[in-house]
């Protein structure tokens, strides 16, 4: 079974063809990333417009890359929401174009979900499992039951952790994307050069906060003089890389944090750390040691699966396949997921 996946909720279009739900025949992701980098950051407005540009040749390329043709498809995979509605209108209006034209099935599915089983494509998702999907749009945790929908067990009550990652990056002048951008500047620096705070740490909630940390390096950086172009070339405190180093040290912490209390809550076995911040190098090694430390098996996705790809909506396309929509045509895209579905912990106990 060959199931064509189309994602567009930002600013990567990607389009991706997998088999059986799990054999990736081809993957092909146009990013947007020299578009919007003058900005320091996407403008949704020409995020939706240069969708409108490429999509076609990026769908064309992706089965291209199967070998395969339309005919050949057996169900197409497309994300709904959550993202920008100009973005995503773009995706969803193409796809489902192509299932009015084949009467090709076609199934909505979530950006979030999308991510959660990304492990499909990498050996398979152990259930039950605690797990943190943590991007430039997200940061939550879920409880993933051996059966049904994702429960979550906290979010970022402001900023997500890549988000997070991202403004840091442009107050320090490091460049755009931020966070790849800010890991690279951290590599060497002394993370225990500037003292910042860890939002939330040692209370119970699973929630995350990061506005807090942002507004201390921010503040320290007006303080010392750093936003200051007038005191260009004079001596300051800290390096650049001191400063990032000690910031991107502050945001994995947070996150190993809460994801640690929520294992030892649902005392689980298996951690999945997804998202475009699981590529981080830091959060990676920092999760692994503390995973081996709690007795916990923690799983990433290859690095290439953990930023938006069209793959894991078409994975996950293939897992809700019997409930292809069956007013297609009536779909329409959504900008945030529903709380409704949020769940609380209580003395171990869910209430």
């Amino acid at each position: 079974m060959l199931t064509l996946g189309i994602e567009t909720s930002c600013d990567d279009t990607a389009a991706a063809v997998v088999e059986e739900g799990s054999h990736i025949l081809s993957s092909v992701v146009q990013s947007q990333d020299e578009l919007h980098s003058s900005f320091g950051g996407v403008v949704p407005e020409m995020a939706s417009r240069r969708h409108l540009e490429v999509i076609d040749n990026v769908v064309a390329r992706a089965l291209e890359g199967a070998g395969a043709r339309m005919v050949d498809i057996d169900l197409i995979a497309v994300t709904a929401g959550p993202g920008l509605v100009g973005s995503l209108l773009v995706g969803l209006s193409y796809a489902k174009g192509l299932h009015f034209a084949t009467g090709i099935p076609l199934v909505p599915v979530d950006h979030i979900e999308g991510h959660l089983m990304t492990l499909d494509l990498a050996g398979g998702t152990p259930l039950p499992s605690v797990a943190l999907v943590s991007s430039g749009g997200h940061t939550t945790l879920y409880h993933l039951a051996a059966s049904g929908p994702p429960a979550i067990l906290g979010t970022t009550l402001d900023d997500a952790a890549g988000e997070a990652l991202d403004k840091a990056a442009k107050m320090l002048g490091l460049g755009y994307p931020g966070g790849p951008a800010l890991e690279r500047a951290a590599s060497g620096g002394n993370e225990r050069a500037l003292s910042l705070p860890r939002p939330l740490s040692g209370t119970e909630t699973l929630d995350f906060s990061f506005s807090g940390l942002k507004t201390a390096l921010f503040t320290y950086l007006k303080r010392e003089g750093y936003l200051d172009r007038t005191r260009e070339g004079r001596n300051l405190p800290l390096t650049v890389s001191d400063l990032a180093a000690s910031y991107q040290a502050a945001v994995v912490d947070s996150l190993v944090e809460k994801c640690f209390l929520a294992v030892g809550k649902l005392e689980a076995s298996d951690l999945l750390v997804v998202g475009g911040v699981a590529r981080n190098t830091l959060l990676r090694s920092r999760m692994s040691r503390a995973a081996e430390e709690a007795g916990v098996r923690v799983h990433f996705p290859p690095p290439a699966l953990c930023t938006d790809n069209a793959a894991m909506i078409a994975a996950l396309g293939h897992r809700r396949r019997s409930s292809a929509a069956g007013e297609a045509l009536e779909l329409d895209a959504y900008s945030t997921k529903s709380m409704k579905t949020r769940h609380a912990l209580a003395g171990g106990q869910w209430t």
